[in-house]
């Protein structure tokens, strides 16, 4: 019986990774399986800090993924990495593709944006997944403690308010561009998140 699964956490706790590592150990027993992912900080491939990579479909937002998944011959599995971006329509898509093909879908994403709260792709998954699997990959705030949150920099300060998705990168000292603010992720405690204390 197929399965639809939502692994999440921060920043850090190995999301792509474990996408890179499921989408190697199914092809190797030679299952035809899709690799997708979206707003990956390389484009249109899934990417691990510990650098591994591996190209990718690059889900856009008129793309209907189960509609995708019928023009494959004999499918078994779709990796679908940053999965918070999806839609709530895509993530449904996804439930279908599980429901009336029999595929089964391994979903990775962030639990919550840089203000706290759930993105529209993880708070549908979290509501129709099979499995929800909370990563154990403990990543820490600068303080050593538990990070919970992923706070968004801008010019070297933490913000609370703004677009849900901004591009940036994690990196301590990004490039300054030449015109715009610098904007970077960082992750904190819940207390260091509260107060924007950064290290």
């Amino acid at each position: 019986m197929a399965t639809l699964r939502f692994s999440f956490g921060t920043m850090g706790s190995g999301k792509s990774t474990l996408a890179l590592q499921i989408h190697h150990n199914l092809t190797s027993r030679n299952l035809n399986g899709l690799l997708l992912t979206k707003l990956d900080r390389d484009g249109s491939q899934i990417t691990s800090r510990l650098g591994v990579s591996a190209p990718a479909v690059e889900v856009r937002a008129e793309l209907d993924l189960f509609d995708l998944a019928t023009r494959y011959a004999q499918l078994s599995f779709m990796v679908c990495d940053e999965a918070q971006f999806y839609s709530v329509e895509q993530c449904d898509q996804l439930a279908r593709v599980v429901d009336e093909l029999g595929v089964d879908v391994y979903t990775f994403g962030l639990i919550t944006d840089f203000r706290g709260l759930l993105f529209d792709g993880t708070k549908r998954l979290l509501e129709i997944a099979d499995e929800r699997v909370a990563l154990q990959v403990e990543a820490r705030c600068w303080c050593g403690q538990r990070a919970t949150h992923n706070a968004r920099l801008v010019n070297g300060r933490v913000v609370y308010e703004g677009e849900t998705v901004v591009v940036g990168d994690t990196e301590d000292e990004p490039e300054q561009p030449l015109f715009g603010d610098v904007v970077r992720y960082e992750l904190l405690c819940r207390r260091h998140y509260a107060t924007g204390q950064l290290a």
